[in-house]
């Protein structure tokens, strides 16, 4: 694996993690447990941080005239990324609505 391949996969994979933590607060809201359920949506903000980094990093590279090649990897990477970004909307919001009952 190349420089920039496991730099599209640590997007992924924090990326992913993010996703997974959010389900996971969503999980623990609902049991009634929301100090698991906020503290899983912090985890969450620290690997979106993460990848939004990775992210950054990619797009001031492409700037400065070094340009990535556009592959089903790095598509599937900021699909995952948005994702886990929409997600840790709703999930805060859910979250919010299952304290409030």
């Amino acid at each position: 694996m190349n420089e920039y391949e496991e730099i599209v996969m640590q997007l992924i994979t924090n990326s992913g993690d993010a996703r997974s933590r959010c389900l996971k607060a969503i999980r623990a809201a609902r049991k009634g447990n929301f100090e698991q359920a906020d503290s899983l949506i912090e985890e969450v903000k620290k690997f979106l941080a993460i990848a939004h980094k990775t992210q950054t990093e990619l797009i001031q590279n492409e700037i400065q005239g070094n340009h990535i090649p556009v592959s089903l990897l790095i598509i599937h990477a900021q699909d995952h990324l948005m994702n886990a970004i929409s997600m840790r909307d709703l999930a805060i919001e859910i979250i919010e609505i299952l304290k409030d009952k």
